[in-house]
């Protein structure tokens, strides 16, 4: 489940890694919808804050990563972090030495310290009634992506980690949705991906591409975005 609070962005779902699928066996038209369905879908838009419109960074994603779980995780998520800046074209990454200069932070807690984390931490609001198993919050305005907080559930099996650490920090650099039509895709809840597959790089780098803007409309992307699609699929091969 995720849930959308105005005027911020609230993706929750699960998540976690690596490339699965050759990315030319999809068709343009797989990735068009792909596309539409998680950077301008959002399940709960009444709630929402402008869901048709793109969201994403356009400053260098600065991450800070909490280990507050009994395991440490640390190393697989940096190594998460340090792959993205390989695997999509034209974002930059890098780690902050304080929470406090980080734009990205992500908490990695046990599922007894959950709520707490959330309501502490993320939304410094006690009465917030955390959904999902995992989540990850998104600031967003105009000029694109203000800050992020993605909360990943470590001790309930190595699957439910993995897929929460890929999908929630993917989802807060801006594809914001999740559809249970996207088989090939992390951005699903009833699909059984752990790993960063193709199919998703090839819509993080559509999203990363430079003519891609924060703010834009369907209508605008309409002559452009095949164009951004087949970019994005060479890169990825």
């Amino acid at each position: 489940m995720r849930r959308i609070l105005f005027p911020f962005l609230i993706a929750v779902s699960l998540s976690a890694g690596p490339a699965s699928a050759a990315s030319d066996t999809f068709s343009t038209e797989e990735l068009l919808q792909g596309f539409h369905k998680t950077v301008f879908g959002l399940e709960y838009r009444a709630w929402s804050w402008r869901p048709y419109l793109v969201k994403k960074y356009t400053v260098p994603v600065r991450f800070y990563v909490h280990n507050l779980a009994h395991r440490n995780r640390k190393s697989t998520v940096n190594a998460f972090i340090r792959s993205l800046d390989r695997k999509i074209h034209g974002l930059k990454t890098d780690f902050a030495r304080s929470a406090d200069s980080a734009n990205f932070q992500v908490y990695v807690v046990d599922r007894a310290q959950y709520r707490e984390v959330v309501q502490k931490d993320v939304y410094k609001d006690t009465k917030i009634d955390p959904p999902g198993r995992c989540l990850v919050r998104v600031v967003s305005g105009s000029r694109g992506i203000k800050r992020s907080a993605a909360v990943i559930v470590s001790d309930e099996g190595e699957f439910l980690f993995h897929r929460c650490l890929v999908e929630e920090v993917l989802q807060g650099l801006g594809p914001m949705n999740d559809d249970d039509t996207l088989i090939h895709s992390v951005f699903n809840d009833t699909s059984h991906h752990s790993r960063f597959t193709a199919f998703d790089q090839i819509l993080l780098n559509m999203l990363y591409d430079p003519r891609i803007k924060p703010g834009m409309s369907t209508t605008q992307l309409q002559n452009i975005l095949p164009l951004v699609a087949r970019d994005a699929r060479r890169r990825v091969n």
